[in-house]
């Protein structure tokens, strides 16, 4: 259908305050354009216009209803075609001002509009009809002129999020009423896209607008043709009902009530929400009125609550089987405690019910969490009763030794209760991390053989307190055919379950197998005709006594009684209860991030920590036992289906139902299946300790298991963790002991300073440094691993070793060194003064003052004695060294001018640290010393013309003499013809010669003064720093290779360079190439040498 440009003026002027309408014609769009310039930028607008697509719908005919009023006559209006640009938004954002213009409702004689359905360029989008009252879009548009014409293009409709503000809509000086219809494209009649019937509305009265909070946008680019026309009004008219589409998709009703804070998902990858994208503020919003409250919630959480059935009972089941077990067994076979086995089951229950509904009513992020008694517990409230006997007595009133046994139970609760708390509040949930896992491992496989040991117990019948290593218990089990044929059974089933699990593993399996157990004893009873009286006599099934006859499950809370209680014995219990809150801790910041992992759920370990003392405190102030979420429970409970909180109550439920029936069905439950579970469940965790970490840990860590398990069975639990904490000691010191703590032993002619010498020099410390030893240490250096240093440092000092390779200097590298303790410090007290009793100084380096290192040291005092020197560096210990040779040979020739540098900072005291006598004989270091300085030193110096004023050439010479020893009248004839292409520059202190990346101006030869050269690599590397001494070359790569400046150099202190630039160097080339050849040859020589120095340097600090 054509487009009609030929609108007033007026009409035009409206159109541009509508910048997402863009007309056909060109200069209609820049109107539209000029218009939106015009305004504010759309970028700092709260909704930013995107760009329109090229593509050109095709309109369809649209099909008439009943209720459609006739167009033709005095009220036809001229249909006006406009295009529109679809806008894509982004789910959860709000459209601008603009786009709402472009989102056009259909009016309906009940006064209310509803969305249109979806354009073809989308028909993935099913669509949701949304009411809304007519008249909120009287006088938001122009007055239609009249025309004809029933069809129009459509896109999808644009939603937006809640909060958006309210916006006054301009009112109009003559009353029209306006009608949107929107259609799909003609070509796709069968598509399955759902058209819509033709309404009329009453635009009379209009309205102030707001636009629908809540709502999902969609992202279509299609463009649309929107057209205009006028409709009668009717007083009664239905909402016209979308005809059924192949894309129709069912709608979540909760996916509609997001609060303001939430953030919108999508239902599917193909569905979108489509809303009215303006509504009147007092009109209800994202609920469609022809649904009741029934249709959008209730029917949806029956839908939910019915698809969990399979997971609830599967829980349901996991909680009889270890309510069951381990309630049962919660209470010592103590005789004040006989019977008490519904006691426990009942109390497993109730804490099960409990955290049930903490974690489920949102204090847990996962939604469908199973809480249950944390049952590891179980041994350390055998403990707490059994001292609660020994301290009232045998004589005791049995009511006293219950109250207080009671009052102890809920007391662990309470206690476990506030650690959750103290440790989520205060954001402590990776604390576990740092305590050692094969502790942890060997408290896990104690646990396991106490299980053993207690189905050993149940199955048996054993009456008494505890179990026993005696020959008597021995041969109670083994030698007693009855009692081996009670237990012997169970375990084999508990056996040939994990047998079948390693086969098959599907999570009914472990549910339906101790089902079938109970349905093939019963067949056996059955057909064998047994009397159930005489099974529980002879221990086959349980017998509980009166508490199964008509005991309700309150029951156990008539055994509190706080003027029973006795508090002293509840205050001798306090170690066993810090063990067993110690052993509580240990589970759930270990279980949620794996249960996490599993399920691939976000969660926050600490808010689950909180959740976990919410619901402790809670069993604990009802009188219950201590709970947590059960990662196995939870995940079989999530696989089943039960991911929603709607399961997770439907559970509490079940089980709250389950506690009402009682506990008389106990006394139907075999003894076997109770004691295979207890078994199987014992296996796993001794497995788990044993097996499988025999080639996951070390020889040592494997022990400390053991000793765990060992200490745990023959003792108690309380002196199995502290045996395995003083285990776990003492091997770290062990197997720290083992470990290097030197990490480089060398001497000072393998790793020298990186300052540039003269050649001379640097050849005389490189025969002259082995005398200097350099010992780095790493780690912490404590009473175990310093004997290690102390013997290294005797072997340095052993008369055989002195004679071939003495030392003066010992320098102690602490840069890597993490801590030092007393004994350590002490023993190099030890070590310094037998390296005084040999003139050995000892110069440690790489700590700072004030470091911890450097306390611990000068806590002992060992930097005030004598032959100590400290620096911060090793570069510095290294240098000073070097220094120190040089020194003492120009001091033994009676030289008052010494050609090096300043000493590094931190030297104490201003002394020579080698003394030289009057004879060398019987000193393998002077002899050394001597030899090395009348080789090397005195050949330079006697070689040095006598005249001092012939700058350059006795910096020349030092520079290039060792280079060619054999010629020297041709090197200096070489360097008499270079002269006069070198310029003298002297340079004071603190001037920068150049920076790093600089381009080269060419290299400078150091006549007198210092200068220093930093070479930055990255942010997160060292510095590497160099120092150049009279009688050496700088910048000589970067000039030669006319590559940029590799180092920032700056002058230390003032200093004369000799400059060759690079003019002077095409100058060379140019007057005498092969003078320029020779030169830039000797050149190269001594810069090979320096760089292999610095790379040996930088190599020693590794």
């Amino acid at each position: 259908m054509s487009t009609s440009p030929s609108a007033s003026t007026d009409d035009r002027d409206r159109r541009s305050e509508r910048p997402s309408i863009a007309r056909t014609s060109s200069s209609e769009s820049a109107d539209v354009e000029n218009a939106q310039r015009d305004d504010e930028d759309p970028r700092s607008a709260p909704y930013a216009l995107p760009p329109r697509s090229k593509s050109k719908p095709r309109p369809i005919q649209r099909q008439r209803s009943a209720h459609s009023p006739d167009v033709s006559g005095s009220n036809a209006v001229r249909e006006s075609t406009l295009h529109l640009a679809s806008l894509p938004f982004s789910p959860g954002f709000r459209a601008s001002p603009a786009s709402l213009s472009s989102q056009q409702p259909q009016p309906s004689a009940n006064g209310m509009y509803t969305f249109p359905g979806p354009s073809a360029s989308a028909p993935s989008a099913p669509h949701i009809g949304i009411p809304m009252p007519a008249t909120a879009f009287a006088g938001r548009f122009k007055t239609a002129t009249p025309a004809t014409g029933t069809s129009i293009p459509t896109s999808t409709s644009n939603a937006f999020s809640r909060g958006t503000p309210r916006v006054d809509a301009p009112r109009v000086s003559t009353p029209s009423a306006l009608s949107v219809l929107l259609a799909q494209h003609a070509s796709q009649p069968a598509s399955g896209i759902a058209t819509y019937d033709t309404p009329s509305a009453s635009t009379s009265n209009p309205t102030r607008l707001i636009p629908s909070p809540g709502s999902l946008p969609s992202t279509n680019s299609q463009q649309f043709t929107l057209s205009l026309r006028s409709v009668e009004e009717q007083d009664d008219f239905d909402l016209p009902t979308p005809r059924a589409t192949n894309h129709q998709q069912e709608v979540n009703p909760f996916d509609d009530i997001l609060s303001a804070s939430d953030t919108p998902r999508p239902r599917s990858p193909e569905m979108v929400s489509e809303r009215t994208p303006l509504l009147p503020a007092h009109a209800p919003f994202d609920k469609d009125p022809n649904k009741s409250t029934v249709a959008l919630f209730v029917v949806p959480a029956l839908r939910t609550a019915a698809a969990a059935v399979p997971a609830v009972f599967l829980g349901l089941l996991l909680n009889v089987l270890d309510g069951v077990s381990y309630g049962l067994i919660m209470f010592p076979p103590a005789a004040v405690f006989e019977g008490f086995g519904a006691i426990g089951v009942s109390m497993f229950f109730a804490t099960t019910i409990i955290s049930q509904l903490i974690y489920t009513f949102g204090a847990s992020g996962f939604a469908g969490a199973n809480g249950s008694m944390i049952i590891e517990v179980v041994p350390f409230f055998h403990l707490i009763a059994t001292a609660i006997i020994q301290e009232l007595g045998p004589d005791a009133d049995p009511r006293d030794i219950i109250a207080t046994t009671m009052a102890a139970f809920a007391l662990s609760s309470i206690l476990t209760g506030l650690a959750f708390l103290a440790l989520g509040f205060f954001k402590l949930g990776n604390l576990i991390s740092f305590f050692p896992r094969h502790i942890l491992i060997g408290c896990i496989g104690g646990v396991g053989w106490f299980l053993i040991e207690t189905g050993l117990e149940v199955c048996g019948g054993l009456k008494e307190e505890s179990f026993q290593y005696n020959w008597d218990q021995f041969s109670y089990f083994f030698l007693n055919a009855h009692v081996l044929s009670l237990w012997l059974p169970a375990f084999l089933l508990a056996v040939a379950l994990r047998c079948i699990t390693h086969r098959w593993d599907h999570q009914l399996i472990f549910p339906l197998y101790f089902i079938s157990i109970c349905v093939v004893f019963y067949l056996v009873v059955a057909i064998g005709r047994f009397d159930l009286a005489m099974l529980r006599n002879e221990g086959w099934v349980f017998d509980i006594g009166d508490a199964g006859n008509g005991a309700s499950w309150w029951t156990f809370y008539t055994y509190f009684d706080f003027r029973r209680t006795n508090l002293y014995c509840l205050w001798i219990t306090l170690p066993t209860q810090m063990a067993l809150l110690f052993f509580n801790l240990l589970h759930p910041p270990l279980n949620i991030p794996a249960l996490a992992i599993s399920l691939d759920h976000d969660v926050d370990t600490n808010k689950e920590l909180v959740a976990h003392g919410y619901s402790n405190l809670a069993a604990g102030f009802l009188g219950t036992v201590p709970n947590y979420i059960v990662y196995v429970n939870s995940l079989l409970f999530y696989r089943v289906g039960g991911d929603s909180r709607i399961a997770g109550f439907l559970l509490a439920v079940a089980t709250f139902g389950l506690l009402i029936i009682g506990t008389g069905p106990i006394a139907y439950i075999p003894v076997m299946l109770v004691g295979a579970l207890i078994f199987v469940l014992g296996l796993d965790l001794v497995k788990e300790a044993v097996w499988d970490t025999r080639n996951r840990v070390s020889r040592l860590e494997y022990l400390t298991i053991w000793s765990i398990i060992i200490v745990m069975s023959v003792f108690d639990f309380v002196v199995g963790v502290l045996a395995g904490i003083i285990f776990c000691c003492f091997f770290f010191v062990i197997q720290t002991s083992q470990a290097r703590s030197i990490r480089t032993l060398h001497t000072g002619a393998s790793a020298m300073s990186t300052v540039r010498r003269p050649p001379a020099h640097r050849e005389y410390i490189k025969k002259v440094a082995k005398q200097t030893a350099t010992m780095r240490l790493q780690g912490w250096i404590f009473f175990g691993t310093i004997n290690n240093v102390e013997n290294s440092v005797k072997r340095l000092l052993d008369a055989a070793q002195w004679q071939n390779n003495p030392i003066r200097f010992l320098i102690i590298d602490l840069s890597l060194v993490l801590g030092v303790d007393i004994s350590s410090c002490e023993a190099l007290v030890r070590l310094q003064r037998l390296l005084d009793s040999k003139s050995v100084m000892l110069i440690f380096c790489g700590m700072s003052e004030g470091s911890s290192v450097w306390r611990s040291l000068h806590n002992v005092d060992i930097f005030g004695e004598r032959n100590v020197e400290v620096f911060d560096t090793t570069e510095q210990a290294i240098e000073w060294t070097e220094n120190a040779y040089i020194r003492a040979w120009f001091l033994s020739q009676g030289s008052t001018h010494i050609p090096i540098m300043d000493k590094p900072i931190l030297q104490s005291e201003d002394r020579t640290p080698i003394t030289w006598g009057e004879s060398y004989v019987g000193s393998p270091r002077r002899t050394e010393l001597r030899l090395a300085g009348q080789d090397l030193i005195s050949r330079t110096v006697s070689a040095t013309p006598a005249d001092p004023t012939a700058e350059p050439f006795p910096t020349l010479l030092k520079v290039f003499w060792s280079l060619t020893p054999s010629s020297a009248s041709s090197s200096s004839s070489i360097i008499q013809r270079v002269i006069p292409y070198l310029l003298r520059t002297p340079v004071q202190a603190e001037t920068v010669l150049w920076h790093q990346g600089d381009a080269p101006d060419g290299l400078y030869f150091v006549e007198a003064g210092l200068l220093r050269a930093v070479y930055d690599f990255g942010p997160h590397t060292a510095a590497v720093q160099e120092c150049m001494v009279a009688g050496t070359i700088s910048g000589e790569l970067s000039a030669l290779s006319g590559m940029s400046r590799n180092a920032t150099v700056v002058a230390e202190r003032d200093s004369i360079l000799w400059r060759w630039s690079r003019e002077d160097m095409e100058r060379m080339h140019r007057d005498d190439p092969q003078l320029a050849k020779m030169f830039t040859e000797l050149i190269l020589k001594v810069a090979k040498v320096e760089y292999d120095v610095l790379l040996s340097s930088l190599a020693g600090r590794t």
